[in-house]
């Protein structure tokens, strides 16, 4: 089993502790285990740590990074202070033995006081990534970002980000369903704005329990190929245009048609990581009216184009690059019907 540790420090923000330690937990294999030993790790085992309004003890010392297959470096109150005594060598030791680190938010200033992101691109909060420049002049901060996966580093924005971080790192353990299942459980969003292309395919995306509009979200899944207008939408809901609109945005946070749009690039997202489909042969089963409309959408969503993004997890054409997320694609097609 995979394990991972989670660094809590003295000051530790509650969030970036337990963002990753619940988005790991999620993880289920396709036979119902879990998919990860989660490990909360301090300076010395049984350390009372501080995480502001209450404190917590650590199982766990620096020894257990050793044994870890990925060690999660969460933010600190104040993360200019310096580390304590022993953590920047056992995170180096566990680096130089392959071990894959990823730091959470401001978890960046961690990371950076251990010497390895130097040369590197990463990213943090953004109202620290000035301090984060500053302080650790040769890492390449960029504040746009959600998150940066150079291989075996990985840095997140906002603690909110670290969750786009960990399910990405599910997908490149495991495959897009158990992925998409953690998302699911996780109630994260359809699609995540920001700077940074999002490679998380959702089969279904999450919608309150019970909700009106679910059996419609399935029937829009099952005709995203189809040259589908606001009318034959609403047609099929059995409303007017205008309530369809209000009740929808009510409970997914968007538009029928922007709704669409996304489940066609999830749909064009899984054939590009699964098949050799020429791009013409995609546009057309994801619905797109042209190769053209399908390469312009695919980039305004995805961030990458077509290509880009069959190369980043396909590994055609060229090597990885630092800031893509890297993986391969697992599992059964669930757009099979089309």
């Amino acid at each position: 089993m995979h394990t991972v540790a989670v660094l809590a420090l003295d000051q530790v923000i509650p969030f970036d502790l337990s963002a990753p330690i619940d988005t790991f937990g999620w993880a289920r294999l396709p036979d119902g285990r879990e998919a990860y030993r989660i490990r909360v790790c301090s300076v010395s085992p049984g350390d009372e740590v501080s995480a502001g309004p209450f404190a917590l003890r650590a199982p766990y010392g620096l020894e257990a990074l050793a044994d870890a297959d990925t060690i999660i470096l969460p933010g600190v109150a104040d993360p200019t202070v310096p580390l304590p005594p022993g953590v920047a060598e056992a995170v180096r030791a566990a680096a130089a033995n392959g071990t894959r680190i990823a730091s959470v938010c401001v978890g960046a200033f961690v990371f950076a006081a251990t010497g390895l992101l130097d040369g590197l691109r990463a990213t943090t909060h953004w109202i620290a990534a000035q301090d984060l420049a500053d302080m650790y002049p040769a890492v390449t901060v960029d504040p746009n970002v959600l998150y940066v996966d150079n291989g075996q580093f990985l840095t997140s924005a906002g603690a909110a980000a670290a969750l786009d971080m960990c399910l990405h790192m599910i997908r490149r353990d495991h495959g897009s369903a158990v992925a998409a299942h953690a998302a699911r459980m996780s109630v994260m969003p359809l699609e995540r704005e920001g700077g940074q292309a999002q490679f998380i395919i959702q089969s279904r995306p999450p919608v309150p329990a019970g909700a009106t509009m679910e059996p419609l979200l399935g029937w829009l899944e099952e005709n995203a190929d189809r040259d589908l207008t606001l009318e034959d939408i609403a047609a099929h809901a059995g409303m007017s245009t205008r309530t369809l609109n209000r009740r929808f945005r009510e409970q997914t946070g968007t538009t029928p048609l922007q709704w669409l749009h996304r489940a066609r690039v999830r749909r064009a997202q899984f054939l590009l990581e699964t098949t050799t489909y020429p791009v013409e042969r995609i546009a057309a089963q994801a619905g797109f009216g042209s190769p053209t409309a399908f390469r312009e959408r695919f980039k305004r969503v995805v961030g990458t184009s077509p290509y880009g993004y069959r190369r980043a997890f396909q590994g055609v054409g060229g090597e990885s690059k630092p800031g893509v997320a890297l993986g391969a694609a697992s599992g059964t097609d669930p757009y099979a019907s089309t």
